[in-house]
């Protein structure tokens, strides 16, 4: 075989391998792809072992050494338990279990001999294929995951052809035919096949995925604002606010420990915290904006909405979630854990009926911590002392204090001089000593002064600004559209917005479309590549993003039934749907057979290699050579071989010219049987050659048996 393997033209590395080392290699490739994304998910250790074991083996294919020890591999196996337990705390759940499955499939190639172990290797690594979709569901890993799935059924089709040297890109074509035949029925089992329960839902993690909190700290915002993942998109109907009013309402922050902001006060009266209803004032003709939100899901109850939503509602055809209205707030039973969609209405702030306070609810936003924040407090009775500031009203007051921060040398930053430092007075250091901050800086600091002034204030925070999307339309809010504004209390107005930052960075409120932002992980060979450029290819990836999300990931059991009801169907439901896809898949099935029992069906049309077969085949019988038993036309070359040598064997004793003549034969028939699998390149005629001499072979034994055979007839006479 070596001696053939030589003569025949093959070309690239895989050309120096055996059969073997090749189609491990190919495994080993395919498998690191299929681990590729957990990689910078999984403990350190993990990450290296995996690779370390998948080099070694590709090493050992390389250079055809013995595989490592028994021992080697169960001591391999006993760390790995133990470090998965050390990383984890345990050996169950989402995390330990995928750390698991890497660790094994990586050490179960180094025990890769026969094809039993290349079967469970590959069903590793489908569950590997199934397990990245936990942590995203893009359309670019779906379609990396559908080239590793290729690449593992390909595996699969070359360790049921043991014999020979099948090409992996012949055998890659062939498994891409079968992948596209079983297209139609994945796709009715997408569409027909129910959706049961958490099977079909999209996994929650441990933490949120928009990255708001129900808390606030200081830092923690400016952390969110490197966070460019999408946090929802909006698509308004008609008309839009400006966007200066581009405020995504989350929740009201209005307890303050002097470290950490609180939603309101916990066990205080809901009659005495809680807003009304928002309500539009008697006979105004308000302006409306309707807009349908795409949310992302997220680790609190609060829906980020346009400031002064009124209505929202699940769009159809879904039913969930229903959100409710609480004052101003919008809130869920439960954290979304799936992707939604809404549609909403919203009018402007100052359209809306002042609410309904009481005393004792305007005092609980007045609260501040006891041993805080000293010097700022002395500043604001100061300057409350003053004449001009002492009868003053809140909409007198706001502006003052707005003016003294843009006068004053305030700066906005994400990374505050001495942020990390401890201190018990954050907003002493911010407001008298550094100036300089993020956007819960200036909140926290104009909540704490507008208190300390007597006047009710409180933080919120959500989302402010986005990015609108050239290709669909859609505005793209993103996490580090993250922001953190102040509501004080006027009595004639009732809660009124005004946001400090925008005193001093205007541009971070006042903005049509951001400046085009590079991902974090973004090298800088990404960072000089044309931002136009940049902005355009991102823009088309978030629309298909969309898509995917909108018309792939949510289809849901709704969507399923709205088909059914087109189709006819006045009440279906899940029996249904069970018997119309075992009635799909029924009937594809008998097509399918059908087809292929199909006469003139072109897979049913012999191949050159099968007509050169059957030549062959019909000159052996044609020499009066019996064919082997129990074997179909056309017996393949080795089988003849065989046969004819066992068939010999228990004959007399031939001639000298019969036994070279035979031995030639069978030689010729192992030769060609050796080029099955062996790549036909254009003008190449090495395995017509040798059906060529096979043939020779053929007429020259059969000369020779006649001849003999009138020798042995005249000896008789």
């Amino acid at each position: 075989m070596s001696g053939l393997t030589e003569r025949l033209p093959w070309s690239g590395w895989s050309a120096r391998l055996s059969r073997e080392g090749r189609d491990t290699i190919w495994l080993l490739g395919i498998l690191a792809l299929s681990m590729a994304p957990h990689l910078a998910r999984l403990p350190l250790w993990c990450a290296a072992g995996a690779l370390g074991a998948l080099s070694w083996r590709a090493y050992l294919a390389w250079s055809d050494r013995p595989l490592p020890s028994r021992w080697v591999l169960t001591l391999a196996l006993m760390a790995s338990i133990g470090l998965t337990l050390w990383s984890h705390h345990t050996i169950v759940g989402r995390e330990a279990g995928i750390t698991l499955v890497t660790v094994l499939a990586s050490l179960k190639t180094l025990e890769l001999r026969a094809r039993r172990d290349a079967f469970v290797i590959t069903s590793l690594g489908f569950f590997l294929v199934l397990t990245q979709f936990i942590h995203s569901q893009s359309p670019w890993m779906a379609l990396m995951m559908l080239v590793v799935v290729w690449g593992l059924l390909t595996s699969l089709v070359l360790a049921q052809r043991p014999l020979g040297r099948p090409p992996i890109m012949v055998v890659g074509r062939a498994t891409a035919r079968t992948m596209l035949m079983g297209l139609p029925v994945m796709l009715v089992l997408y569409v027909l096949f129910p959706r049961l329960g958490p099977l079909w839902s999209n996994p929650s993690l441990n933490s949120g995925r928009t990255g708001l909190s129900d808390r606030m700290e200081m830092g923690q915002v400016s952390e969110l604002a490197l966070d460019d993942s999408i946090a929802m998109r909006v698509r308004f109907d008609g008309a839009m606010p400006p966007p200066q009013q581009l405020y995504f309402r989350a929740l009201v922050l209005g307890q303050f420990d002097g470290r950490t902001w609180l939603p309101r006060r916990p066990g205080a009266a809901p009659s005495a915290l809680m807003d009304s209803p928002p309500a539009l004032k008697p006979g105004a003709t308000p302006s409306t904006y309707r807009y349908q939100l795409t949310l992302e899901p997220q680790s609190i109850a609060y829906l980020p909405l346009l400031d002064a939503t009124l209505q929202a509602r699940p769009s159809p055809p879904f039913e969930q979630p229903r959100p409710q209205a609480r004052g101003r707030e919008w809130v869920l039973d439960k954290p979304l854990q799936q992707r939604a969609q809404l549609d909403a209405l919203a009018v402007q702030p100052e359209q809306l009926q002042a609410s309904e306070e009481n005393a004792l609810s305007i005092r609980d936003w007045l609260q501040l911590p006891a041993g805080y924040n000293p010097r700022t407090l002395a500043w604001a009775l100061k300057q409350r002392r003053q004449s001009e500031w002492a009868t003053a009203p809140a909409s007198v007051v706001v502006p003052r204090l707005l003016a003294y921060i843009r006068t004053n040398e305030f700066r906005y930053t994400l990374m505050p001089r001495d942020a990390q430092a401890p201190t018990l007075h954050s907003i002493d250091r911010f407001w008298l000593d550094t100036r300089a901050g993020f956007c819960e800086h200036f909140a926290s600091a104009f909540v704490v002064v507008l208190r300390a002034m007597d006047i009710p204030a409180r933080v919120v925070t959500g989302f402010q600004g986005a990015e609108r999307n050239p290709v669909d339309g859609l505005l793209v809010v993103r996490n580090s559209d993250a922001h953190a504004w102040v509501e004080y209390w006027d009595p004639g107005r009732g809660w009124v917005r005004v946001d400090p930052t925008a005193a001093v960075a205007p541009e971070r409120v006042d903005r049509t479309r951001p400046a085009l932002r590079f991902p974090q992980e973004a090298s800088r060979a990404m960072r000089a590549v044309d931002q136009a450029l940049w902005g355009t290819l991102r823009a088309y990836m978030d629309a298909g993003n969309h898509r995917w999300n909108v018309w792939v990931l949510s289809y849901s059991r709704q969507n399923q039934m709205d088909l059914l009801r087109q189709w006819g169907m006045s009440r279906p439901d899940t029996t249904d749907l069970i018997r119309l896809t075992a009635m799909t898949v029924a009937i594809a099935g008998l097509a399918g057979a059908l087809f292929m029992w199909w006469p003139w069906a072109p897979w049913r049309r012999a191949s050159p290699w099968t007509r050169q077969l059957m030549g062959i085949h019909q000159a052996l019988l044609r020499a009066d050579l019996p064919p082997p038993t129990h074997c179909p036309a056309p017996a393949p070359a080795a089988t003849w071989a065989a046969h004819l040598r066992q068939l010999w064997a228990t004959q007399s004793p031939p001639s000298p010219e019969q036994a070279m003549a035979r031995q030639s034969l069978v030689d010729g028939l192992n030769k060609l049987d050796s080029l099955r699998y062996a790549p036909q390149i254009p003008g190449n005629s090495t395995r017509m050659q040798v059906v060529r001499e096979v043939t020779t072979h053929i007429e020259h034994l059969s000369k020779i048996n006649r001849r003999s055979g009138k020798q042995t007839s005249k000896h008789h006479k």
